[in-house]
């Protein structure tokens, strides 16, 4: 019989139970007790899913309350010092390494304020880690609870048998980094440090009864240098045969070297990413984990090609030797379907999420073992077939407006020097312009009265009336505190993505379709069903208003074409070409009707543009990096010389490349929480202007303003002044009121302080 197998399950709660139990303990509102209490439910529920669906092999350990990276640094003690003088109990280190930690002095405990570590792209999916962060101070230790054998013997009480996870050890130190006082030290170095760790821990679940451990080692997709590559033989041979090492997101071939003599028990492979790896891997001579159920998208399985691909594996090692499974942890789909109730009947017939595709799985493996599930293969062929053939997803004169996409339509009018004199003498801005990157908090004022209007509680009128009350609030405190150049606020924005996406057409919508994007930060992807139009005008009228308001500059707020793109569930029937430009049209529409209504400062966010870089270089890379530009440029080339274009980019590591064929003439970056003074020199040379964000708005500390000037004076030492914008990382709606105006007012007050220095 042939197995099926879950590489992980969504650790969210249908209803988002996780959030709301997180962002409880974070106020104060529930115990610590309570938190560990509806964590164990999470993962009994999941477990106990998996079980009746059938699933074979179930996946324990791909739980956590924060990231499963940060849980390993947790775990071996990869803590830097700055959290660990506080006594703090161990999930409170996590929760502060991941989020920072900002408390005032009590008689009963001293005043904290630590920064968070860096967060990042885990690979190319929308999904962000806590990077691990050693020095050469760091020693590794296996720290108590010692959290995959709690959890596997958790599972085993329950009557289930489960496959803990790991991040392999290459993996762990390659997708780390030095701490700011040790930049000299390779991560990859520690690994004959970490090794015995690796090994005490394998032995404690083998001792509590695992008999298999799924060992992730992703960095394999990349591209390795040899000195990484060579490690493999040397961390492998230790760790013993009972592994399964696991692979996901692209093509294992080009590192095939590194793995081709290991002594483990099998490997696994994303052959829905790459499916013409097969033959490559088979020649391993070891059991095939085959991964054909799709962890990343929401559409369905096509069961006869799944099959036709687990049966040329079998083909090749033997029908014992192979496992059916999801291409990687189902952490990047929403939990289940079934609650969608709103979803167009025919339309939802062609998704599948986490809890369907259990049922794929292990109806994929039923076939190939012989079984008869005949029914079930006829009704996917039948709706694989009406998803092809369906008018929803074509529409003519989009596909028409495609082909007068040229050169001269994804180029500004002058280059930017000129543009620049232009825009200088229009908005005639002071050194140092201050900025946001957009959003202010969204109160629970806003949630309520937008969940009112949703639900005809209120009339539009009424509606309105709040949205252009809140803009006002923002708008004001900005002019108050002095920023240069304002924004509306976005109150009438329930995401940055999803806003857009209800307004364009070729869209579909869940309901409870929420994804982990980090920590208690969960966003629910549109669907991309169909060529993409703009019916009317997005922004316009909201952008207007805030700008009657004001004599300052009033940015314009848009999302970009590669980040609607990457940030909703794509199409998988089209390319990411096609469905970028079709985005880009439309975007030109709202950003030339922008300047029509005289918002002349548009920024267009591009904050997926460097997630979406294929993994490994090569021509897939540089067609990527050519599409991705043209189609922001098609979105922002348009507009008169002193109309002035900016773009943000954020939480992801930037090459200067990736950004100058935008040719925005102002893009703002993440840096709030990078500690190499290289990356700043890296974008010296940048032609165009750029704005460094100084404080982390996904962490509730405030900066006082004094660090906000060390932070400048840094910058400067090798970055020009009369380029540097002064804003934060990010948008800041997840943030309170009273950390925002604080931190604001800081950051405006340091800016302010070097203005008569240059």
């Amino acid at each position: 019989m042939v197995k099926s197998s879950v590489l992980g399950f969504p650790r969210i709660g249908g209803q988002r139970e996780l959030k709301k139990i997180t962002e409880s303990y974070w106020g104060g509102k529930t115990s610590k007790e309570e938190l560990l209490k509806v964590g164990k439910e999470l993962r009994e529920h999941n477990w106990k899913l998996q079980k009746e669906a059938g699933v074979d092999i179930i996946a324990s350990n791909d739980f956590s309350y924060y990231d499963q990276v940060l849980d390993l640094s947790l775990l071996f003690n990869a803590i830097p010092e700055r959290y660990t003088k506080y006594n703090l109990e161990p999930i409170d280190v996590l929760f502060a390494m991941g989020r920072g930690l900002q408390r005032k002095a009590t008689d009963s405990h001293p005043a904290i304020d630590v920064t968070a570590l860096e967060m990042v792209k885990w690979f190319d999916s929308n999904y962000h880690y806590v990077r691990p962060t050693f020095s050469h101070s760091t020693e590794f230790k296996l720290n108590t609870p010692i959290k995959p054998v709690d959890e596997y013997n958790e599972a085993k009480a329950l009557g289930i048998e489960t496959r803990p996870v790991l991040l392999g050890p290459i993996s762990y130190l390659y997708l780390g980094k030095a701490d700011k006082d040790s930049l000299d030290l390779e991560p990859i170095s520690l690994l004959p440090k970490i090794l015995p760790i690796y090994k005490e821990l394998l032995a404690k679940l083998r001792e509590a009864g695992a008999t298999q451990v799924q060992i992730d080692e992703p960095v394999l997709v990349l591209d390795l240098p040899e000195n990484v590559q060579s490690k493999f033989q040397q961390a492998y041979e230790e760790l013993g045969e009972d592994l399964i090492l696991t692979t996901y997101f692209g093509d294992v071939r080009p590192n095939l070297k590194a793995i081709e003599n290991l002594p483990v028990a099998g490997f696994h492979f994303d052959l829905v990413r790459v499916p013409e790896q097969l033959d490559a891997v088979a020649k391993l001579g070891k059991p095939l984990s085959v991964g054909v159920v799709d962890g990343r998208n929401i559409w369905k399985t096509d069961f006869a090609k799944a099959a036709k691909i687990v049966e040329s594996a079998i083909e090749k090692v033997g029908e014992g030797n192979v496992v059916v499974a999801t291409s990687s942890s189902l952490l990047h789909t929403p939990v289940d379907l079934d609650s969608e109730e709103k979803l167009d009947p025919v339309i939802k017939d062609w998704f599948s999420f986490a809890k369907q595709k259990l049922d794929e799985v292990v109806t994929i493996a039923k076939r190939v073992s012989g079984e008869d599930v005949g029914d079930k293969f006829e009704a996917n062929a039948k709706s694989i077939k009406a998803r092809n053939e369906s008018s929803i997803t074509t529409n003519p004169k989009v596909q028409e407006r495609l082909t007068t996409i040229n050169e001269s339509l994804a180029t500004r009018k002058s280059a930017f020097p000129e543009r620049l004199a232009e825009q200088k003498a229009k908005y005639n801005l002071p050194l140092f312009p201050t900025t946001t990157i957009g959003s202010f908090p969204q109160t629970k004022d806003i949630r309520i009265n937008r969940n009112k209007f949703a639900k005809g509680q209120i009339s539009a009128e009424e509606y309105e009336q709040f949205i252009n009350k809140e803009i006002e609030t923002v708008v004001r405190f900005q002019e108050e505190i002095g920023l240069d150049v304002l924004v509306h606020g976005e109150p009438e924005r329930n995401d940055m993505v999803q806003y857009f996406g209800e307004q364009l057409d070729g869209f579909a919508f869940t309901t409870n379709g929420w994804v982990q994007s980090y920590g208690s930060r969960y966003v629910r992807p549109p669907i991309i069903v169909g060529d993409v139009s703009r019916p009317k005008a997005m922004t316009v009228k909201e952008s207007v208003y805030a700008q009657s308001l004001t004599k300052s500059p009033m940015k314009g707020m848009l999302t970009g074409p590669v980040t609607i793109l990457r940030w909703s569930f794509p199409r998988d029937d089209v390319s990411g070409k096609i469905q970028a430009l079709q985005l880009g049209l439309a975007l030109r529409d709202e950003v030339n009707d922008l300047e029509k209504a005289g918002i002349t400062v548009i920024q267009v966010d591009e904050p997926a543009i460097r997630e979406g870089l294929p993994l490994r270089a090569g021509k897939e890379r540089s067609d990527y990096l050519n599409w991705a530009a043209q189609s922001f440029r098609v979105a922002t080339s348009g507009v008169e010389n002193s109309t002035q274009i900016h773009s943000h980019f954020c939480y992801s590591d930037l090459d200067p490349n990736h950004i100058k064929a935008l040719d925005a003439d102002v893009v703002s970056i993440e840096f709030s929480k990078k500690d190499d003074p290289n990356y700043i020199r890296e974008f010296s040379e940048y032609p165009n202007h750029i704005g460094l964000g100084l404080f982390d708005i996904h962490s509730p500390r405030i900066p006082s303003k004094q660090e906000f000037v060390d932070r400048i004076q840094e910058i400067l030492k090798v970055y020009p002044a009369d380029k540097f914008w002064v804003n934060p990382d990010c948008g800041l709606k997840t943030r309170g009121w009273p950390e925002v105006k604080e931190s604001l007012t800081n950051m405006v007050n340091a800016a302010k302080d070097f203005r008569g220095k240059y």
